[in-house]
């Protein structure tokens, strides 16, 4: 699973998850930095990407057009960058199931 992190997030977390989410990309790597909201989907659609944010707005998405792409949403207020990598390490099976459940669009976490 790749995973696109939302500009809301920290690019660090490309590097302190490569572990366990090989391939991932923050849109400031993609090129997508300041971008609207349908440019970051549609990239992560076509280039087979999950999207990572804390932003409403891919949740909402998610109900609009369904996936491709699937989001996880990090419903966590200020917090460090060392606490949401920890909260996906946490959550790593469930978001396992989650990127092999074909119904599934958007997974929140907290």
């Amino acid at each position: 699973m790749k995973l696109l992190f939302d500009e809301n997030l920290s690019p660090r977390l490309v590097e302190q998850l490569k572990a366990e989410f090989p391939n991932s990309l923050h849109v400031r790597d993609a090129g997508l930095e300041r971008a609207l909201d349908d440019a970051v989907w549609s990239y992560a659609r076509e280039n087979g990407f999950v999207i990572v944010s804390k932003d409403a707005d891919f949740h909402q998405l998610s109900f609009l057009f369904g996936p491709p792409p699937k989001v996880i949403w990090i419903r966590r207020g200020n917090c460090s960058t060392t606490e949401i990598a920890a909260l996906r390490r946490d959550h790593q099976s469930d978001i396992l199931r989650f990127d092999q459940d074909d119904e599934g669009a958007f997974l929140a976490l907290r």
